[in-house]
C-alpha cells in the first residue's frame, strides 16, 4: 500500500538519519550528464538497471518511478541547477517503513570528465533504517553500474 512521506527540503540531504553517499568519475562532461539526469527522465531505464519505468509529471516538476521488485515512487524535483545539482524528494511510495527520502546527484568537473556523487538521504522506522544500511553494498553496485552504463550511453 502506498503512503505519503514527510515533505522535507533539500537541507534534509545533510541532516538525514541515514545518508548513503556514492561517487564515481566518468568520462562524459557535466554538460552532457546533467540533461540525461534531469531532462531525459524516460531514458533512465536504459542506463539504470534497477529502474523499470520513469516518467516526468507535472510539466517536469515531478517524476513517477518504478523499480525492479515493484517499489514505486512519486517524487517532486527539489533542485535542477545545471550542470551541478539534480535532486528530488519522494512524496509517495509503497516502500514499507519509509518516512522521508531525498536523492541528490552532484556533478563536478574531474579532469576531462565528471565526478558524479549520489546521496541517498532517508528516515524511517528502525527496521527501515537498518535495512538501508545493510543495502549499502547493493546500492553502491547499482550506482557504479548505472553511472558506467550512462557514461557508455553518452559516448555514443
Amino acid at each position: 500500500m502506498a503512503h505519503r512521506l514527510r515533505p522535507v527540503g533539500l537541507d534534509f540531504v545533510a541532516a538525514a538519519p541515514v545518508r548513503l553517499v556514492f561517487a564515481r568519475e566518468i568520462s562524459a562532461v557535466p554538460e552532457r550528464v546533467f540533461p540525461a539526469l534531469a531532462n531525459d527522465v524516460a531514458g533512465w531505464p536504459e542506463w539504470f538497471a534497477a529502474v523499470t519505468s520513469a516518467r516526468a509529471t507535472d510539466d517536469g516538476a515531478g517524476r513517477e518511478i518504478r523499480l525492479r521488485g515493484g517499489t514505486r515512487f512519486r517524487e517532486t524535483i527539489l533542485a535542477a541547477e545545471a550542470p551541478e545539482v539534480y535532486a528530488y524528494r519522494v512524496d509517495v511510495t509503497n516502500a514499507p517503513g519509509a518516512r522521508a527520502l531525498v536523492e541528490e546527484w552532484r556533478l563536478a568537473p574531474a579532469g576531462a570528465g565528471t565526478r558524479v556523487q549520489w546521496t541517498f538521504a532517508a528516515d524511517g522506522t528502525a527496521p527501515f533504517r537498518h535495512a538501508l544500511k545493510l543495502a549499502r553494498p547493493g546500492l553502491a553496485r547499482a550506482f557504479r553500474d548505472a553511472v558506467t552504463s550512462l557514461d557508455r550511453r553518452l559516448a555514443r
